[in-house]
């Protein structure tokens, strides 16, 4: 019976979390024009 309270209460605090996230909203503001380099440039 405690694993399902706590269980129970996990998922209800996890959906809280993802709630207060969603409401928050995406930051303003704007990425870095320069790309990432995902490639180990080649050595001379």
């Amino acid at each position: 019976m405690r694993a399902l309270i706590a269980a129970v209460v996990g998922a209800a605090a996890a959906f809280a979390l993802v709630l207060v996230v969603t409401a928050a909203g995406a930051p303003s503001g704007t990425t870095s024009p320069k790309p990432l380099l995902t490639t180990v440039p080649r050595q001379p």
